[in-house]
């Protein structure tokens, strides 16, 4: 499911949309050059990071179908028909978000720095790096949780130790 690797898209696109969220408005207004923009573009083609963005609309119009289907069952065929004629009518604005992805790259990269990226990720260590980025990211996350449940069992059993023995004192 693609939702899944929008979640594991990998540090460099999460840690972009993340910090984008604390931009002042006029910082998030910033004018680049076509040049700067494309890349921007560049770097995001050479990454694979919108792949990770294509299933937002599909689970939309999903979510938009059971919460109206739910709420009235015999307008079922109906519901589905219009959701999906809205869903194809709002599919152009994707360029939106497409857009917004790479002015984040831009206010985070010179020009100059983003065609080195792109050059590097046209590498084959680059190439392998932008197919293998959401898996490695996955499995780490992974281990960090399974790291972090066994250090947490351990805390709490220390914790508990400690301050049954205080409480004996």
């Amino acid at each position: 499911m693609k939702l899944k690797s929008l979640l594991t898209a990998g540090p460099f696109v999460g840690a972009a949309l993340f910090f984008a969220g604390f931009l002042p408005l006029s910082a998030q207004a910033q004018e680049f050059s076509e040049s700067h923009i494309e890349a921007a573009r560049q770097v995001v083609k050479e990454t694979k990071a919108l792949g990770s963005f294509d299933d937002i609309l599909p689970l939309l119009a999903e979510q938009t179908r059971t919460l109206f289907i739910q709420s009235d069952p015999s307008r079922t065929q109906e519901v589905v028909d219009v959701s999906t004629e809205v869903a194809l009518k709002l599919a152009p604005r994707r360029s939106e978000l497409n857009n917004s992805i790479y002015e984040i790259w831009a206010r985070r990269f010179s020009e100059e720095e983003l065609n080195q990226l792109a050059e590097f990720y046209r590498s084959p260590i680059g190439t392998k790096l932008a197919e293998n980025g959401p898996t490695i990211t996955a499995l780490a996350i992974g281990a960090a949780r399974q790291w972090q449940d066994a250090i947490s069992t351990e805390m709490v059993t220390l914790v508990r130790e400690e301050l049954d023995k205080r409480a004996a004192e």
